[in-house]
């Protein structure tokens, strides 16, 4: 079992003899101290990606899929024993799955990611290919997440009890307990099919040639999909977070001194809860990527999810692992991004060892 990575704590109050000022103790920087955290924290990944590259291939090893009825299709059934045994050895999917990962491992450190079986291409070349449309689905509707999330939080928890606290709150309560795909299939049946508005595969109309206004239109029903799928867990801590942060001391001192109740919101209670949303969006990094694998598979998107999915049931190890080892990186990444943002916005927090 790996140890956990670094945790975040907030320093104590320094205490004071009886009869002195309290001297609070010199502090690093917080930008050295989040540089140093960021090390340890990248430190620690090196061992977590290489566990999960064992894990992937010794999972792909014990899955019930023949990689053989993969690559062959229908010959499948038709192909004699000795074709079969002959292809197996040409593909090297009879050896254990423990020398696969080792001559993966020294592939990849000569810089070759490896061919994949299933595409017939080089690693890099199906990664290239689906990556930047992967990224643009997700950067859209993390955009949309977090716009949404920030205004419709900040005013239901502005006006608690106002009709739009009363409309959004509920809502994001069944959308918490409602997967993406059947968000999709439902934004399909009623935008796409009911209302021919909007639509619902691929990136271009039939025989269309690739175009900025054609991906946008093309976009909007997935990425909005994959924001629903985030957005109540992002508005519901915005909404929290800022209901706590209007009854503290110093929002009461400036309501107090008559400033508008915009001004109080926005410059004085907004900016402290800020804080925890930026942990949750952190943590939703990993709920994010899956849900967009869900997302492409519905909407046909030319991302990842089709290489993913590809990549499981034909046992492609060296695509597989590129794969799996990407959204572990992401994940990672994203939750040491919101960890350095705390420590950077939050004079409280140190970042510990």
């Amino acid at each position: 079992m790996t140890a956990a990575p670094p945790a975040l704590r907030r320093d104590p109050a320094p205490a004071a003899s009886p009869g002195t000022r309290a001297t609070p103790a010199p502090r690093p920087s917080r930008r050295r101290a989040a540089a140093r955290m960021a090390v340890r924290r990248l430190a620690f990944a090196v061992p977590v990606v290489l566990g999960v590259a064992v894990g992937v291939f010794a999972l792909a090893a014990a899955s019930p899929f023949d990689p053989l009825a993969g690559y062959l299709g229908d010959r499948y059934l038709t192909a004699s024993q000795d074709v079969q045994d002959r292809i197996a050895d040409e593909l090297g999917t009879d050896r254990p799955w423990y020398l696969h990962l080792l001559g993966w491992l020294g592939d990849l450190l000569t810089g070759d990611l490896g061919t994949s079986r299933s595409f017939g291409q080089p690693v890099v070349s199906v990664v290239a290919e689906r990556l930047p449309w992967t990224m643009l689905l997700v950067g859209v509707a993390l955009v949309l997440a977090v716009v949404l999330a920030l205004v419709l939080g900040s005013w239901a928890a502005a006006r608690r009890g106002g009709w739009v606290d009363r409309v959004v709150t509920p809502l994001c309560l069944l959308l918490q307990g409602t997967p993406p795909f059947v968000v999709a299939l439902g934004a399909v049946a009623v935008f796409g099919v009911g209302l021919s508005w909007l639509p619902v595969a691929g990136l271009t109309d039939a025989g269309a040639a690739l175009s900025a206004g054609q991906v946008a239109t093309h976009l909007v029903l997935p990425a909005t999909v994959l924001a629903l799928s985030q957005l109540p867990w992002l508005l519901l801590s915005v909404r929290q977070s800022l209901l706590g942060s209007l009854a503290e001391d110093h929002v009461t001192g400036a309501r107090s001194r008559g400033l508008a109740e915009r001004t109080v919101v926005l410059r004085h209670a907004l900016p402290t809860a800020l804080l925890p949303f930026v942990t949750v969006l952190g943590t939703r990094l990993a709920e994010l990527v899956v849900g967009a694998v869900l997302v492409e598979e519905v909407f046909s998107w030319p991302g990842l999810a089709q290489a993913v999915v590809t990549s499981a049931t034909e046992l492609d190890f060296p695509l597989l692992a590129v794969l799996t080892l990407l959204t572990t990186v992401a994940v990672l990444l994203g939750s040491l991004l919101a960890d350095v943002a705390t420590v950077l916005l939050d004079p409280r927090v140190r970042a510990d060892g």
